[in-house]
């Protein structure tokens, strides 16, 4: 599956002050991977923006180049930030988690289909992989005993599952 150039890093939520800094909410594993970007992206890609930004909690305190004012920065609340996917360098065997939504969940020993990843979340230990199996939606441990193999370019993740993660085994 070709992966996006562009890739969602965060929402503008709101204003902070009144010369025209933003609110904005992180969409990436800690707010400081977002504050330690110089330039994003508006329109899906197609607007580059500069930015400074700093860590405030659990948000991002960011100033944009052109918005000088309330009134400017108001007007850029929902609005959503993209990160040019070559700008971000992950470390050997990460992930965005965008690439991995849509990946079919294979069993390591059996191959059955499990279906595809519809969803990440993270519990703070781990990631957990929400999948459709059967009409119910099943959560997936992304802890290396569970899942072996995550290989988004080819579509694919293999698990070897525990025992009661897809039927009523004790």
């Amino acid at each position: 599956m070709p992966q996006p150039p562009f890739l969602e890093i965060g929402q503008i939520v709101g204003t902070h002050g009144v010369r025209g800094e933003l609110r904005v909410q992180p969409w990436c594993d800690t707010p400081q991977v977002l504050a330690s970007m110089r330039t994003l992206y508006l329109q899906q890609g197609a607007t580059a923006v500069r930015v400074r930004s700093r860590v405030h909690k659990t948000m991002v305190l960011m100033t944009m180049d052109g918005v000088d004012t309330i009134e400017q920065a108001q007007a850029m609340k929902n609005e959503i930030l993209w990160l040019r996917r070559k700008d971000m360098h992950l470390p050997k065997g990460k992930h965005f988690v965008q690439d991995i939504i849509g990946c079919h969940v294979f069993d390591a020993d059996s191959g059955v289909d499990y279906g595809v990843v519809t969803d990440v979340s993270n519990t703070g230990a781990n990631d957990i992989y929400h999948l459709r199996y059967k009409g119910t939606e099943v959560l997936i441990p992304a802890i290396k005993e569970i899942v072996l193999e995550v290989s988004p370019e080819n579509d694919r993740i293999t698990i070897r599952p525990m025992k009661g993660l897809f039927d009523d085994e004790d």
